[in-house]
């Protein structure tokens, strides 16, 4: 066993010590004083409570600050890791590359060290569209897939939208399994330091997503980039803004994959999730979708139901007991959602926002919530 392990790790080990002699700077931390700056602007020409306009709640964004600690934590261990392992497939394909497709390094050079790729805008355009791509299929399987939306919930777990409390709180095993949509890049041919500093630019872009005062961006915003106005949409839990706008920085995938949302008129999104930790406990944060999920296995009548409570979408149950978005959002276009069927949070949400509605449909229990939709959104 000991052999396996060091066949597959030792290698990783040598191109690093060989290779990687020198050290990489991360363009994130250059971000850092800009996203503490913004932060500080935040509370202090924004956050307005004795006006009315909370944005923040400070127990939030305490928790919000311990989770992203843990991330730091977490990306400092795992960050040579993943650095090397890019490295190593890079060189792995290498021989592959030269022989079917006449190249080493796509951008031109061969080798680690060699960064003659680097002088080109287009191989940086190929890349950061690569990472977009590669990040809108790991983020939409992040809220598709019961195990990783455990890891990915913890990013939606707060009420509020702003820059202390949401774009901070990130989540710990999320670094764990992210790497693994970006393999096939140093496989082709990008160089890992290019993929690293992608994914970099990328995280510095998403981090001003959670500006909740950003006004709406026009075209631009509505067909090239992601912008705040249509990341509010994807922080929201409403049922028709459930699983959408999973861009990072281009909104084009969305709209190529059939996710793209605008605000519908006139329907305020609920920030959070459908079911809150109810803690600022960071641990307690991290790990509540984890508890539900072996709650939820435990009770399993089947290998298929166990399998399914761990790998099928959120909210999948065997017995009906609670649906996922697509079943949500089916029976809404169907005119058979009601409001019995919303969890309690977003009943709540119904009845603050829309109290005439919710006083209709308690007078007529059996009246699809399609039907008040409509009358809501009606331009």
């Amino acid at each position: 066993m000991f052999e396996f392990f060091a066949d597959i790790f030792g290698p990783l080990v040598d191109i690093y010590a060989r290779e990687l002699r020198r050290p990489i700077p991360n363009p994130l931390i250059f971000g850092v004083p800009f996203f503490v700056l913004f932060i500080f602007v935040e509370i202090l020409f924004v956050h307005r409570p004795k006006r009315g306009y909370r944005l923040y709640n400070m127990k939030d964004m305490l928790g919000s600050m311990g989770m992203g600690a843990g991330a730091i934590l977490v990306e400092s261990f795992t960050s040579t890791v993943r650095l090397m392992l890019f490295g190593y497939l890079f060189l792995l394909a290498d021989p592959l590359r030269a022989t079917l497709f006449g190249y080493h390094t796509i951008g031109g050079g061969q080798g680690l060290l060699d960064l003659s790729w680097a002088q080109y805008w287009w191989v940086w355009a190929l890349v950061i569209i690569a990472d977009d791509f590669n990040f809108y299929w790991h983020h939409r399987f992040s809220h598709t897939v019961r195990v990783l939306w455990a890891a990915h919930i913890v990013h939606h777990s707060s009420e509020h939208f702003n820059l202390g409390s949401t774009a901070i709180r990130n989540g710990w095993a999320t670094i764990l399994y992210k790497p693994l949509f970006w393999l096939w890049m140093p496989l082709v041919g990008f160089h890992p330091v290019a993929i690293i500093t992608a994914l970099a630019v990328n995280a510095i872009y998403q981090y001003f997503l959670h500006i909740k005062w950003m006004p709406s961006w026009g075209f631009v915003g509505r067909w090239i980039l992601n912008s705040p106005w249509l990341h509010q949409i994807h922080h929201s839990c409403n049922v028709e803004y459930m699983d959408k706008n999973h861009s990072g920085m281009f909104i084009i995938w969305d709209r190529l994959f059939g996710t793209y949302k605008e605000h519908l008129p006139r329907l305020e999104p609920r920030f959070g999730v459908t079911h809150p930790p109810a803690s600022y406990n960071p641990l307690v944060i991290f790990g509540h979708e984890y508890a539900h999920i072996w709650q939820d296995v435990r009770r399993a009548p089947s290998l298929h139901a166990a399998f399914m409570y761990i790998f099928g979408p959120p909210g999948w149950s065997h017995d009906g007991s609670s649906m996922t978005a697509k079943q949500l959002n089916e029976a809404l276009e169907n005119k058979t959602l009601r409001l019995s069927d919303l969890p309690p949070t977003l009943q709540d949400h119904f009845r603050e926002f829309h109290p005439d509605l919710a006083a209709a449909q308690a007078s007529e229990p059996n009246k699809p919530y399609k039907h008040a939709v409509a009358d809501l959104t009606a331009a």
